[in-house]
């Protein structure tokens, strides 16, 4: 059975304690079930305590059992139980019923519920044909029978026997249609078919099949193929809108609503299949219009949507307890639809408006109860109905008593005047009461002196407040409060007394009614009084019992009578002793009317009639009425009454009494007094008779029927029914049973529900009502059989081809008629051969017998047998199911594998019998099949089975079977499929493992052995692990292509020092074959990770300390503990470090001895491997202890008067602690005093004047220094003697002073002396001295002192201070070292892995204070997001590991000192290993091909050693524009869907890795629908096409383009003029005067040419020819430049230049200009940013070139030096001969270069780069005789606004040349000799500097800061060793020699190789160089002059020792030393090759 469930869904209540009804699932309005199940239905309604529940129709007759039919059940469960198609009764599976819950409470009903059964019947569904138009759209809808269409639903689709899945181009919509869109021919050789089910009997029918004829496509307005129609749907759901249209052109669709375009909302969406709205809203309904159009018309389809919203309904008040009287307002509030019927239920009765009840309101949703009674209380049901849908709400009345009762009163009070006071009355009632006040009895009126007030408290008390403000004495009496409802009324009253002067209001006369209460107050006010007293006819009362006088002075009279109690009554108020007031009232008492009983016997119809109503007593006049059944009665004819009235009597005659005269008759008598009343019944008897007689009558089986029998009779008969079974006479009557399925009805008859075969038999109809005798009659009811079905068999079972017998029998009143039907056809045998039909009667049944010869499979269908006769019909259905062998199963190949296959079959029809097994044969293909193997006996339940044991590579030929219990089925048809490659069946041979790094392994291997590959080899996968504890043991795998029989891979990123298993797997396209036996291997040794752990450090003593520390984790070791190194240096008081120091030991201690005394250390410890150093610990800071201090540095002791001197010392150099104080000695020699005076001195102060000597005599001064240690060693000794004139000398002390920049220097000069002497400060520069000027940054104070403020690097030099008087002089020099920030490191690439690049640097300048660290900046080469990376000041590598594979990146370098950071080295590129992807043109392309897909092979992508990240694919069909995208997984097979058929298309792959995107294209064709493939394309036409296309398109594109491209060339054109106005002259021209000066600079010594200095700050070598780039080092490309201005074809008098100037702004930024470093090949320069810089940025260090000329002496020759003082250019430029030739060499002065703080470069990467130049040049052969020609140089000003990025003014900015910032580039070119240079045999070399170590006269005469170079070598010729110096310049060099530490690693040309080079420079001043200068080889260019009639000069090579040195910087190694492919190039340029240019930038 189906057994419906419940929730309780809402409880209605006043709290849960109290619930006494509820509703479970009172939603629940529609049940549909199945005959051949059943239902059980619990009632939806309950209460508690337990209600009683009872079921019935929706006519309100109750429900009854019907025998296996229809049950009740005790607890309220309605049963319908299974029944046959021929029991079917409309009555009972057809109707509505509810169900109702009745307790005390109330009754309550459900909505009506519509119970429907639906038995099984035969229905059929069917698909029709379709038409469509290729690539247009067909829908296929599933018919079915109207009369099951509600029941049945599609539940899918099949195409050719294959479940549709909805996606692609198949769609199936919510209704059950089938869309196709994009049609293609294809779809034409398809069936389609739908599947449906029925809801409720689960059985599932399929269509026919249909077809789907494709046309091509022709020109036709839109039709519409499915639309929709107007609708109702709730809220909250979904729907779609169908509209599905066909035309060609494809029409568009438009969807409107409302007649306006739909609204932006994301619930409706447009798809294919129409229009569908999510979340249904009320504001969705409207009118909805498709509109579908094309270029040939346009249809459209409308229909309106109703959006309803369910009905939900709140009554309220939901519970309500009141009183009886009550008026009762009902709300029953409705939402939802608007259109809604409201109907009112009290306890399941529909209410009746009558005088107390009206239903008001629009929708009658309020009910109104007026004086509600006692009968009114219940259960109040409202239903709102809509449709079929029902709503309702329900609510619990209770009416009570509600006579109102007083709860809470006020009491007596006596207040004084003025006082005021408050009264409260409180009462409870139903409904509320009103409350009212008096005072007196007269009503209390609110106004000025009171105050009321009155509310109702929500559980119903009503409280009423007297506030009387300011009480005076006509405000005392009695108070009253009165509560008053509609059910009585109650009082309470107590007496307020005012204290004032008593007296009493007047009082009004009193009426009293006999036989009451009545009361008489005294109206005393005033307070205070005595008594109050009562008298009535002088006597003093009470005087009875009757009479009581309360302590208030009320008299209460009690049962008044008139005569003792009527009269005037005194009311006397004792006030004081002896004073009284008194007054007066009169009681008047009224007697009421009394009437004397009176009985009304009973009578019969026709007699007379009289009743006397008589009044005994009562004052008259007396009125006397007469009413019927609460109507008056008014006498007359129409009533047959009459009255007669008299004084006190009145009399009702009834002449003939009829039956209207039964009633009610009441005698009400009215006086002054009161009205009363009597009543008494008049029953008028009649005896019962037949209105309507029982008549003998027929029943039908299973239909109502009633027997008639009615009656009349008064009191009303009682009627009751006997039965006597039975059709012969009856032989005894029993009683009916009245059931629910027979009851007797309200006017007697009998009704028989549902009629059965017992209920045949004679009736009595008997009546009676005690009035005369009985009354009875008898009736005989027949019942009749409707012909039914009492046997068929619901289904049978026939084998195809045999007889097949189908009986039937049935049974009912004779004639019975049968017949047969097949499906909806009646079959007549007569015309049909196949069927024959026997009828045989076997008593009271009818057989009928079909036979069918022979059975078919189309009789597998519904049979039904009809019986029919005169009362009825009854059908049986038979399901025949003809029985045969299967079809053969549908197989298909689901999978194929190397040794197996897969394979999937569909068993369409099982021949109506259940399927047994499945046989699979298989065979090979050559065979017959007489070879076949055979797999038997495959489970029914399998579709699917795996066939192993294959051989790869091999084909086969597969069929199949399938068995029933009939049979076998014919052999399936034959598939012939072929099997894959295996994985290959052995492991790779020979691998061997070669550990590299400490994180790689290099594995090498062979190919597994031919016959076990099993295919093509594709690649290998190794796996890798960590042997070692800890390791989880899992495989690590990486895989590779497979490249040739021998292969090899290192796996990176390993774990250091730690075991290595590997294992290798080949595999091909089938899969990974066995894995190579492990081979273990052990990563290198590396440096351990972590420094040593708990590092502590313990000073011991003054010289000493103790470093303790524990081993480093031994997972950071990564090899084998070597020992430790501790590292330490000092840090001295002015923030400079000491030497680094360091100690290895293996122990876990070292003690560190010698240190310096209290001093602070910096200590480090690192762990070794033989890898190397590991990390060093955190620094640890310690200090040794104090200790003796030493002497001081220095002492002097000069006379300052003839009695005294002063003393000025040094402190000592190592003080050993904290200086107390010092101890200055004083001896006179030969004086006999055995010891010299002692006198003390501040440590602060460091002189002392000594006083009380003897002038002209010597003594012995010397000083030590003491601390807490005690007192350290002496100074030495000096001798003074006291004078009266002293000549001058200087108490301060020379020496070095060091101090960063930009601070303040005060450099003391303190002098002493007879007469006082004069301070003058000088300034050495090169050969002189300057004086020092006083200005805003030099200021010399009184006591001499010199102060620099701010100073600069330009600052640094020895000072001289020279005191002076006329008796002598003193001075003093000062070596003054401003420190700066640390020069440039030197960044370069040592190596690079796919993820890591390894960088090394060498440390520029320290700047003059030690190098505290690095900072490492790296970003990815196209952004500007810097990373920065913390490096020690020990380190010269480092590894940037994590990088991204196969990227460019930028990084740079800078130093950090006690001043700052440095300046950033060079911006080097480098390239982590990796490049894009690229496909492999071994593998094919495309996999397949049909006429809609296409298989794209996507494994053939090689990585290119970088993971391949996206794979992007576009393809179109040829000659169309749109691409379509998708985007793929790099391993997978892709599949291109959804293709034209018979069409060309073009592909593009795209594969992208982090190293960038590799493409690749092709063009296929898709086949023909049936397979066939299609020639090319005629590309002649469509060619055509595609240009207009282009024409038409690229036009505006080309236009544009052109647009932009002019103005770039513009803004270049403009730029190029700026810089052309910015050219500097050729040297050659502008050296006009060789003999021109430096106005700066004196010089010393013989007089010299002009030098011209060029600041070169920065320049880095292009080396370009004419066939394009050339490749420098290992990853250093450049880009070829070309301009006509650098050609051969240059005129002569083209500005030539010698040197580029390249001058950055600022550290971080460059100028405009192209930066040429590091250049990735095929790529343009990268422009950097310009920035403006200030005429003060200055290079650091100034380069410096001398031109000489060759050939000449030292003493001769015109030398001319390059520097960047542009300042004298202009009127004192320099010009040049025609045939002067030029050599450069390095000035050695470079110490002028210090001019500024702000640079960019250090020299020494200059000169490397123009070694580097050189070193190339002389490797190509070809020019080593060769002619170098400056040919030009661009100059730009970086420091004007102007020339800064993106400005286009093309005013020329260049006003003034005096700044040094310029920016650069210049282009030489070396030329090839002439032939006659060759014939003259003064061959002339290139000038290539080769470093080697100077020889000791070198050292000497380079500048004292470079000569600790490491890198300098003897050389074979020595000369003079270091000349004599003056003492002086010999002092100075040793200060300055102790003061510079700097190590420059600067390089000297090689002596025997001197050669000139000449060199040209235009406008450029000259300064003067020391003659000093060392010799330095040199190797001889000679170069033409740029005069057009001058011929070019060479030079032999000059062997002058003395001549201008060069001094040049350069790495050991070339980057140039294999670069020979140039002079490859060259030679087979032949003659014609006369020049190559080279540009410097």
């Amino acid at each position: 059975l189906l057994i419906v469930p419940f929730l309780i869904l809402n409880l209605h209540s006043e709290d849960v304690g109290s619930t006494r009804l509820y509703f479970v699932n009172a939603s629940l309005q529609r049940l549909t079930y199945s005959s051949s199940v059943g239902v059980s239905l619990p009632c939806p309604a309950g209460g508690t305590p337990t209600a009683i529940l009872r079921w019935y129709l929706a006519t309100g007759d109750d429900i009854y059992d019907v025998p296996h039919i229809r049950h009740v059940h005790a607890n309220g469960t309605l049963q319908l139980y299974p029944f046959s198609p021929s029991a079917f009764n409309s009555y009972i599976h057809d109707n509505d019923y509810f169900c109702t819950a009745e307790n005390q409470a109330g009754k309550i009903r459900s909505p009506n519920i519509r119970v429907k059964a639906v038995f099984r019947e035969p229905y059929t569904v069917r698909v029709a044909d379709q038409r469509s138009m290729r690539g247009n759209v067909a829908v296929f809808k599933c018919l079915i029978p109207t009369a099951v269409q509600e029941y049945v639903s599609v539940v899918s689709w099949e195409r050719d026997t294959v479940s549709i899945v909805p996606g692609n181009r198949f769609f199936l919509t919510s209704f059950g249609a089938l869309y196709i869109s994009d049609v293609q021919k294809e779809d034409a050789l398809s069936t389609y078919r739908c599947i449906t089910k029925h809801k409720y009997s689960g059985e599932t029918r399929q269509s026919n099949g249909a077809r789907l004829s494709v046309m091509d496509p022709t020109e036709s307005s839109p039709s519409i193929l499915d639309s929709f129609q107007a609708g109702e749907v709730p809220a909250g759901q979904s729907v779609e809108l169908p509209c599905m249209a066909a035309g060609y052109p494809s029409p568009t669709v438009r969807w409107l609503k409302d007649g306006r375009p739909l609204p932006s909302d994301a619930r409706w969406t447009r798809r294919l299949t129409g229009l569908t709205i999510s979340d249904l809203r009320q504001e969705d309904s409207g009118s909805y219009a498709c509109e579908v159009t094309n270029s040939f018309g346009s249809k459209e389809v409308s229909g309106a949507l109703y959006v309803i919203d369910p009905l939900r309904v709140t009554l309220s008040p939901k519970s309500l307890k009141t009183g009886i009287s009550s008026t009762l307002f009902f709300t029953c509030a409705v939402e939802g639809s608007p259109e809604y019927t409201v109907a009112w239920y009290r306890n399941t009765e529909p209410i009746v408006p009558d005088q107390h009840i009206s239903i008001q309101g629009s929708h009658n949703d309020t009910l109104q109860i007026t004086a509600a009674q006692k009968s009114h209380s219940g259960a109040y049901q409202c239903f709102a109905s809509r449709k079929g849908h029902t709503a309702q709400d329900f609510s619990i009345i209770l009416l009570e008593d509600g006579t109102p009762r007083i709860v809470s009163s006020f009491s007596e009070r006596v207040v004084a005047p003025g006082e005021p006071f408050s009264l409260m009355c409180a009462s409870k009632g139903a409904p509320p009461p009103s409350i009212t006040w008096t005072l007196d009895d007269e009503p209390v009126v609110r106004d000025s002196a009171y105050k009321t007030s009155q509310y109702t408290l929500s559980d119903g008390l009503t409280v009423s407040h007297v506030n009387v403000s300011s009480p005076a004495i006509r405000d005392g009496g009695v108070y009253r409060c009165a509560a008053r409802n509609s059910a009585g009324s109650a009082e309470y009253q107590a007496r307020i007394n005012v204290r004032g002067s008593p007296r009493i209001r007047e009082m009004r006369d009193i009426t009293a009614v006999a036989g009451r209460n009545t009361f008489i107050t005294c109206r005393v006010i005033g307070y205070p009084y005595y008594s109050i007293k009562w008298f009535k006819d002088g006597m003093l009362l009470p005087d009875n019992h009757r009479q009581v006088v309360y302590e208030n002075g009320t008299l209460r009279l009690s049962d008044v009578q008139k005569g003792m109690d009527e009269g005037t009554y005194l009311c006397s108020v004792l006030i004081q002793p002896q004073t009284s007031i008194d007054q007066t009232v009169h009681v008047t008492v009224k007697v009421p009317p009394l009437i004397q009983p009176f009985d009304i016997p009973s009578t019969s119809v026709g007699k007379l009639m009289y009743i006397a109503c008589v009044v005994s007593s009562g004052d008259m006049p007396i009125r006397i009425t007469w009413h019927k059944d609460g109507q008056l009665i008014v006498p007359g004819s129409a009533s047959g009454v009459g009255i007669e009235t008299k004084e006190f009597m009145s009399s009702l005659q009834i002449s003939k009494v009829t039956l209207k005269h039964n009633g009610n008759y009441t005698c009400i008598a009215s006086n002054a007094a009161a009205t009363v009343s009597w009543e008494r019944q008049l029953v008028v008897t009649v005896p019962p008779r037949f209105v309507v007689q029982p008549n003998n009558q027929d029943g039908i089986y299973g239909k109502a029927g009633v027997l008639n029998c009615s009656v009349e009779g008064y009191p009303p008969p009682k009627v009751m029914w006997k039965h006597a079974k039975g059709i012969g006479n009856p032989q005894q009557y029993h009683p009916v049973p009245l059931t629910g399925r027979i009851q007797i009805m309200f006017n007697g008859s009998l009704l028989i529900r549902h009629v059965l075969e017992d209920d045949r038999g004679y009736y009595l109809c008997q009546a009676s009502n005690g009035v005369g005798s009985d009354i009875s009659k008898s009736m005989v009811l027949t019942v009749k059989i409707p012909a039914m079905i009492t046997s068929h068999p619901n289904t049978t079972m026939a084998i195809k081809g045999q007889m097949k017998e189908l009986n039937c029998t049935a049974r009912g009143e004779q004639p019975i008629i049968i017949r047969w039907e097949r499906g909806d056809t009646v079959i007549d045998a007569e015309r049909n051969p196949r069927y024959s039909i026997t009828i045989n009667k076997k008593g009271d049944e009818v057989i009928s017998t079909l036979k069918l010869k022979p059975a078919e499979r189309g009789d597998s269908v519904f049979f039904s047998c009809h019986a029919i006769n005169s009362y009825g019909e009854g059908r049986g259905l038979i399901q025949l199911t003809v029985q045969e062998p299967p079809d053969p199963p549908e197989l298909e190949v689901r999978e194929v594998k190397d040794r197996s296959m897969n394979l999937r079959w569909i068993q369409r029809f099982d021949g109506n019998s259940i399927i047994t097994s499945y046989d699979i044969e298989y065979k090979n293909k050559s065979d017959t099949w007489d070879h076949k193997y055979t797999t038997r006996n495959i489970s029914p339940t399998n579709n699917q089975a795996n066939i192993v044991e294959l051989h790869p590579a091999c084909v086969y030929s597969i069929r199949m079977y399938s068995f029933n219990k009939i049979g076998r089925s014919q052999p399936s048809k034959e598939l012939t499929i072929s099997t894959e490659e295996a994985q290959p069946d052995g492991p790779p041979m020979e691998v061997i493992l070669q550990p590299m790094t400490s994180q790689s392994i290099r594995v090498t291997w062979r190919a597994p052995r031919k016959e076990l590959q099993n295919g093509l080899i594709r690649g290998y996968q190794i796996g890798y692990r960590e042997n070692g504890p800890g390791s989880n043991g899992q495989y690590s795998i990486v895989e590779m292509k497979a490249t040739g029989d021998s292969e090899v891979y290192t796996l990176d990123n390993l774990k250091k020092f730690a075991q290595y298993g590997v294992v290798v797997q080949a595999f091909n396209r089938a899969g990974t074959g066995p894995s190579s036996t492990e081979i273990n291997a052990t990563t290198l040794e590396d440096v351990p990770s972590q420094p040593p752990q708990n590092v502590r450090a313990i000073s011991v003593t003054s010289d000493e300390a103790v470093i303790t520390w524990a081993e480093p984790p031994r997972l950071t070791l990564h090899g084998v503990l070597k020992g430790y190194r501790v590292v330490f240096w000092s840090l001295f008081p002015d923030g400079e470090w000491g030497e680094m120091q360091n100690i290895t030991t293996t122990r876990e201690q070292v003690e560190l001895r010698g240190l310096e005394k209290f001093t602070n250390y910096s200590v480090q410890v690192l762990a070794y491997t033989q890898a190397g150093d590991g990390v060093r610990s955190n620094v640890l800071y310690i200090q040794t202890r104090e200790d003796l201090p030493g002497p001081p540095a220095g002492i002097k002791a000069v006379p300052s008067s003839p009695n005294s001197v002063v003393v000025s010392w040094l402190p000592p150099l190592k003080p050993n602690g904290v200086i107390r104080k010092y101890t200055i000695y004083c001896s006179s020699p030969g004086s006999g005093q055995p010891a010299p005076s002692e006198y003390e001195a501040n440590p602060e102060m460091l002189f002392y004047r000594i006083t009380h000597l003897t002038r002209g005599k010597q003594y012995l001064i010397w000083a030590s220094a003491v601390t807490t240690a005690g007192r350290g060693n002496i100074s030495e000794k000096v001798t003074v003697e006291p004078a009266g004139k002293a000549p001058a000398k200087i108490l301060s002390f020379g020496g070095t002073v060091t101090t960063p920049w930009v601070k303040e220097v005060r450099l003391p000069c303190s002098s002493v002396g007879e007469p006082t002497p004069t301070i003058k400060w000088t300034k050495d520069s090169e050969d002189s001295t300057i004086p020092v000027t006083v200005d805003g940054q030099r200021q010399i104070l009184s006591n001499g002192t010199l102060v620099l403020r701010s100073v600069k690097a330009e600052d640094s030099g020895y000072y001289t201070c020279t005191a002076t008087n006329t008796l002598g002089f003193d001075t003093i020099i000062v070596n003054l070292l401003v420190q700066v920030p640390p020069d440039q490191p030197r960044l370069t690439v040592s190596t690079t892995s796919t993820s890591s690049i390894t960088l090394a640097w060498i440390p520029g300048d320290n700047g003059g204070s030690s190098i505290r660290g690095f900072v490492l900046q790296y970003s990815v080469d196209n952004t500007e997001e810097w990373r920065d990376v913390f490096i020690s000041s020990s380190e010269r590598s480092f590894r940037l590991d994590n990088l991204r594979c196969g990227t460019w990146y930028k990084v740079k370098l800078a130093a950090k000192n006690s001043v700052g950071s440095g300046r950033i080295s060079e911006i080097i590129e480098a390239k982590t290993h990796g490049r894009e992807p690229v496909f492999n043109k071994e593998q094919p392309l495309l996999t397949h091909i049909n006429s809609t897909h296409a298989g794209l092979n996507l494994q053939g992508w090689t990585s290119g050693g970088c993971p391949i990240t996206a794979l992007l694919l576009d393809f179109r069909p040829k000659g169309t524009w749109a691409w379509q995208s998708l985007k793929a997984n790099a391993t997978a097979q892709l599949f291109l869907s959804e293709l034209r058929e018979a069409t060309w298309y073009e592909l593009k792959m795209k594969a992208c890795n982090s190293a960038g995107c590799g493409n690749q294209s092709s063009q296929f064709a898709t086949t023909d629908y049936d397979g066939s493939t299609i020639p090319p394309i005629n590309s002649a036409h469509e060619d055509r096409d595609d240009v207009k296309k282009l024409f038409s398109i690229g036009s505006p594109v080309i236009l544009v383009t052109l647009g932009v491209a002019l103005l770039f060339i513009i803004r270049k054109k403009r730029k190029e003029k700026r810089l052309k106005r910015l050219r500097v002259c050729v040297l050659f021209c502008v050296l006009s005067s060789k003999n021109n000066r430096s106005m700066d600079t004196p010089v010393k010594g013989p007089p010299q040419g002009p030098r011209l200095h060029i600041d070169i700050p920065r320049v880095q070598l292009l080396i370009e020819d004419k066939e394009g780039i050339k490749q420098i080092g290992e990853d250093k490309a450049v880009a070829p430049v070309t301009d006509t201005e650098f050609s051969q074809s240059v005129n002569p008098q083209s500005f030539c230049t010698g040197v580029s100037l390249h001058h950055p702004a600022l550290i971080q930024n460059t100028g405009p200009l192209i930066d040429m470093s590091d250049i990735r090949p095929g790529t343009n320069p990268v422009s950097r940013k310009c920035v403006k810089s200030a005429h003060s940025s200055r290079n650091r260090y100034s380069s410096q070139w001398t031109l000489s000329r060759p050939g000449q002496s030292q003493s001769t020759a015109s030398a001319r030096t390059l520097t960047s003082d542009w300042r004298t250019m202009g009127s004192h430029g320099i010009t040049a001969t025609e045939s002067d030739s030029y050599s450069a060499s390095l000035s050695q002065d470079t110490d002028k270069g210090r001019n500024s703080m702000v640079s960019t470069e250090s020299a020494s990467s200059t000169y490397e780069e123009l070694a580097r130049a050189y070193e190339h040049a002389k490797l190509e052969e070809h020019l080593q005789h060769a002619k170098f020609t400056i040919t030009e140089c661009f100059i730009s000003d970086s420091s004007s606004d102007q020339m800064t990025t993106g400005t286009n003014d093309p005013a020329d900015s260049m006003t003034s040349l005096s700044t040094p910032s310029e920016t650069g580039l210049c282009r030489f070119t070396a030329s090839p000799p002439k032939p006659q240079d060759y014939d003259r045999g003064r061959p002339t070399n290139v000038a290539v500097p080769i470093p080697h170590r100077a020889n000791k006269s070198e050292f000497c005469n380079l500048p004292l800061y470079m000569k600790t170079d490491p890198f300098f070598r003897k050389q074979a010729e020595l000369h003079d060793p270091c000349p004599a110096v003056p003492p002086r310049e010999a002092s100075i060099r040793s200060l300055a020699q102790r003061a510079y530490h700097t190590q420059g690693r600067h390089m000297t040309l090689d002596p025997s190789k001197q050669q000139a080079l000449t060199l040209g420079h235009s406008g450029l001043g000259s300064l003067g160089v020391s003659s000093g200068t060392a010799t330095l080889p040199q190797r001889t260019l000679t170069m033409p002059c740029s005069n057009p009639a001058a011929t070019a000069s060479t030079s032999s090579t000059s062997s002058n020792p003395t001549g201008s040195s060069t001094k040049m910087g350069g790495s050991r190694d070339s980057l140039l030393e294999n670069s020979s492919s140039a002079l490859g190039r060259l030679q087979k340029q032949g003659v014609g090759a006369y020049s190559k240019s080279y540009t410097l930038v």
